[in-house]
């Protein structure tokens, strides 16, 4: 292992240090390895095609004269090692992003407690300076058996809001008629 991979292998390590640019740096290593794999595959293409399974003895057991053995051999070599490093950087990215994500899902959930609980500050805050809300009307007299017998509704009681009528927008009677007649059937 190189002092570069020891050192990306211990730099993923810490969690939530992962940046964007250290992915980018992953990422640059797989493509280098990548390459690298390939020219060593080209090596072998250029010793008769020979690939990483092909025998390196003719069908007597001597070693084959029309390639260079040693050349051949390094190669597989250098492929088998460097497919290792490739699946151990590979690994390093999905952790890397895992843990990117991970910390943006977090930080995502952070800043909407907080915008959640910042809105129902200034919510409590505005109806704090407000005081109770402003009754708009107040019921004298309750027909038994009526929708409003059964929702109970009793004498006195103060109406604040009605639906979508309230003191800001209250004008008469007829406002609460017309929420009453468009609800009608609803429950």
């Amino acid at each position: 292992m190189s002092d570069e991979e020891a050192r990306q292998g211990g730099g993923s390590s810490h969690a939530g240090a992962v940046t964007v640019s250290d992915v980018q740096e992953l990422m640059r290593r797989k493509e280098e390895i990548e390459a690298q794999i390939k020219a060593n595959y080209d090596v072998l293409e250029s010793q008769k095609g020979i690939g990483m399974n092909e025998p390196l003895v003719d069908c007597e057991g001597y070693p084959r004269s029309d390639v260079d053995l040693y050349q051949v051999r390094t190669a597989r070599h250098n492929i088998i090692c460097l497919q290792n490093d490739h699946k151990a950087v590979m690994k390093q990215v999905e952790e890397a992003l895992h843990q990117l994500h991970a910390r943006d899902k977090e930080k995502q959930a952070r800043d909407m407690a907080e915008a959640h609980k910042e809105a129902m500050s200034r919510k409590l805050g505005q109806s704090e300076s407000q005081g109770p809300p402003q009754a708009f009307a107040k019921v004298n007299s309750i027909s038994p058996g009526s929708p409003a017998s059964i929702a109970g509704l009793q004498v006195d009681d103060e109406i604040v809001e009605f639906g979508s009528v309230n003191t800001q927008n209250f004008q008469s009677l007829h406002n609460i008629g017309s929420v009453v007649q468009h609800s009608e059937g609803s429950p």
